[in-house]
Parts: C-alpha cells; structure tokens; sequence
C-alpha cells in the first residue's frame, strides 16, 4: 500500500501524534496566541515549543503573524479545529464503552469468575 495520498494522510495524522501539538491546536482554535501565551498555558520549555510550532508550521496547519517583536499563531483553517473535535466526540464514545464494560464487570455476580468455581 504505496499510494502517496495514504502516505500524505498517514504524515498528516503523525503530525497530529503529539499530546503538545494537540494542545496547541486546541488553543488556537479558541483563537489566536502569542507564543508567549503558549508557553504560560503548556508550561514547557521555549526550546520545545519552537520545535513543536515548527512541526506544526511544516505541515501547514498553522500560520505565525508578527507584529514587531511579537509572535503569533493561528490556525490555518478552522477545518483543524473540527477535526479535534471530531476526534473528542469519539474518544468520548469510546471511553463510555469502556467504563460501561467495567461497570459490568465489576457488578457481575462473581459466578462466572474462576474463585468460585
């Protein structure tokens, strides 16, 4: 499987496979920051930020604005913000069927389990 839109899409999704990347993303999808902003929010170094916000940037889902000394970023489009949600709605779904089959579990009778036998 060699094709280069599966390739674009896998790169893509990599690109998404940071826990701070996420986490940018969804704060620039409340609205535009100043990296300094980032940096108070994440509470990582500066260095890591740079790196992550270059990730970012490569893979065009962000857009840096200066205005003189300062930086900002944005969302190149809104479209990445619904992707995240997107993707909490079905990790939501997913969890709620966990937790359900843990409920279950844990009020079965105890007859099924190999102590009792």
């Amino acid at each position: 499987m060699n094709s280069p839109l599966y390739q674009a899409t896998a790169e893509f999704f990599k690109t998404l496979g940071h826990p701070v990347r996420i986490r940018v993303l969804e704060l620039l999808g409340e609205r535009d920051h100043h990296v300094s902003e980032l940096l108070a929010d994440l509470g990582i170094e500066p260095a890591n930020l740079s790196q992550q916000l270059a990730v970012l940037r490569r893979a065009n889902l962000v857009m840096p604005h200066k205005d003189g000394t300062t930086v900002s970023y944005s969302l190149a489009s809104p479209s990445v913000a619904e992707l995240l949600a997107v993707a909490r709605g079905i990790l939501t779904g997913v969890i709620a069927g966990q937790l359900e089959l843990l409920d279950d579990l844990q009020n079965s009778t105890g007859a099924d389990s190999p102590e009792s036998g």
